[in-house]
């Protein structure tokens, strides 16, 4: 049986029991969905397929269902999950081809908690940012506020190749914040899974000019000497905290390779993604932005991430 990590020991293993999809039927959630099939076939899992069919502006979701023959949308919506279902090839896999009222997010959250979902996948589409996901403008919401880990395949995404997944080479991209360390499990237990390359990656933050002391006030070679050593006692911190992130009993195909980089971010880590290509970046993603979590993966970051990427990106909260 094909395994996952539990986010609070990387020792200890559990199935995907339930692949979640929301679909509008567009081709990002055509790609999307060429992913979750493949994911729910490898754990062997059960699949559901859910599209929200939103009420229209100003319109109240009605306390009764319409008459089925008076309800177009509906009518609608049942013929293209139909044609979803037969172009897919669902028939060998136990699937459930959902048609749920109300908004998406809202419909999302309680199909996902009466499934017991642990995986939501989800699809974007256009050069926006997440205002142009698939599912709309709730796209953030629904990101921000799932209770499981969400697989999201970007614009920039390639169609898995004849419904096939292979994550042959993974990028874990940490901060060392309380998300990462949550998701760091599912890195290593896909990493497993799959016999992929594990990459962890770690992007140092800019020297702070307090750090400089009279360096900054110096001449330029001193200054550069000054940074030159600071950021190479920061990538051998960074490479030593990234190698006590591995258990030592892990079954992985080969040593992971740990990356410092000093790139801003996101661009740092997607330059590193390109440079390894990688087949899936796994990150955490703080709920709510603050202050105190300013050193911690920020909001903004996960969502760059996400809509330039070439390949999926699973989040998982904290």
């Amino acid at each position: 049986m094909s395994t996952i990590a539990q986010v609070h020991d990387p020792k200890q293993c559990i199935g995907f029991k339930h692949v979640l999809i929301g679909t509008d039927f567009s081709d990002a959630s055509e790609r999307a969905l060429a992913y979750a099939l493949a994911i729910a076939y490898r754990y062997s899992c059960p699949l559901s397929v859910v599209h929200a069919i939103q009420p229209e502006p100003r319109e109240p979701i009605p306390m009764e269902p319409w008459p089925r023959e008076l309800d177009r949308r509906r009518l609608e919506a049942e013929q293209q999950m139909k044609n979803l279902g037969k172009k897919a090839g669902l028939n060998d896999l136990e699937h459930d081809l959902l048609l749920e009222q109300g908004p998406v997010w809202e419909v999302l959250a309680s199909v996902s908690q009466r499934e017991n979902a642990d995986l939501l996948v989800l699809g974007t589409r256009g050069r926006g940012g997440l205002k142009k996901l698939a599912l709309g403008s709730v796209a953030e919401e629904v990101l921000h506020s799932a209770s499981c880990p969400v697989l999201t395949v970007g614009p920039h995404v390639p169609p898995a190749d004849s419904g096939t997944v292979d994550f042959k080479r993974i990028l874990f991209a940490t901060d060392f914040g309380p998300a990462s360390a949550k998701a760091f499990p599912y890195a290593l237990s896909l990493a497993e899974e799959y016999h992929a390359k594990l990459v962890l990656l770690h992007m140092i933050q800019p020297m702070p000019i307090a750090d400089f002391g009279p360096a900054v006030y110096g001449p330029f070679s001193y200054t550069a000497k000054k940074l030159t050593e600071w950021q190479r006692t920061m990538r051998d911190e960074s490479v030593r905290k990234l190698r006590e992130l591995v258990p030592a009993n892990t079954s992985l195909v080969a040593e992971p390779e740990c990356v410092a980089g000093t790139d801003f971010l996101p661009e740092g880590i997607l330059d590193a993604a390109a440079m390894h290509g990688v087949d899936l970046i796994v990150m955490g993603a703080n709920r709510t932005p603050s202050p105190r979590m300013a050193a911690h993966m920020p909001w903004a970051l996960t969502h760059e991430v996400i809509c330039h990427a070439k390949c999926p990106v699973l989040t998982v909260h904290h």
